[in-house]
């Protein structure tokens, strides 16, 4: 399940990336957490500590993830309360987002199409679980990687993803446009490439035939293999034999 925004015009494009104007941006915000797009929050792990703030918010599903280093402090708080999905990772460049991000991402599409709401944090809020936002942003809105990552900065002002993911929110920007391509492509279409390939094929193997017994007959037989489009196959005509003194020369 992808759940995407509905058809927009690019003026309501542009005014969803800016954001709220009215917003004054507070050092404080660093430790709340922000709704980034309908059903979808960002923020720090010391947003996920308190049950009450959670449970005003209309919090039902909660993506931790963690530095596996930190799995002792940055856990799951109220597994009575809300659906987790706890994602174990490096916060390094060369940390892998791409691979895991499919799994997050039908996590909160799931949620949200329920009608649930989800908070997606690690432990500062500032770089590991913003990159996955922003994909997940870049995807649901159908927009570039740079005015994703300007929709959730407008929204929590502190994020700061590091170069790695930086790297590979950029790389998937061309993987989701190459789903959306191949979703769209009729099937209809595909079916006739697919069996236009395999007529190719038939022939590409016919051809090979032909060309391996011509061969193997030229070799051994001294011969020639005569055949047309209706009749591809006849048989073979031997030269071995010297020609007919009373043939017709032509």
């Amino acid at each position: 399940m992808n759940i995407t925004a509905p058809p927009m015009s690019i003026d309501e494009i542009k005014s969803v990336i800016q954001g709220p104007g009215d917003v004054e941006w507070r050092y404080e915000m660093r430790r709340e957490c922000q709704e980034i797009l309908p059903g979808l929050w960002l923020g720090p792990f010391v947003a996920s500590k308190s049950l009450e703030t959670l449970q005003l918010l209309g919090i039902t599903h909660i993506v931790c993830i963690r530095d596996a280093k930190e799995a002792f402090s940055v856990r799951p708080r109220f597994e009575q309360h809300f659906r987790y999905m706890t994602l174990d990772v490096e916060d390094n460049e060369e940390q892998n987002l791409i691979r895991l991000f499919p799994g997050a991402k039908a996590f909160i599409d799931t949620a949200i199409s329920q009608g649930g709401r989800v908070l997606v944090h690690c432990n500062g809020g500032i770089s590991l679980s913003p990159a996955f936002v922003v994909m997940f942003v870049m995807q649901f809105y159908q927009i570039s990687w740079e005015d994703a990552l300007h929709l959730v900065q407008n929204r929590r002002y502190c994020i700061s993803p590091n170069g790695g993911f930086l790297t590979q929110i950029k790389e998937y920007e061309a993987i989701y446009k190459a789903n959306l391509a191949v979703a769209a492509y009729p099937a209809a279409q595909r079916t006739v490439s697919r069996r236009k390939r395999a007529d190719e094929d038939d022939d590409e193997d016919s051809n090979r035939y032909f060309q391996s017994l011509w061969t193997r007959c030229r070799n051994t037989h001294n011969c020639h293999l005569i055949y047309s489009d209706d009749d591809r196959k006849r048989a073979l005509v031997s030269t071995d034999q010297d020609p007919d003194p009373n043939a017709m020369e032509t």
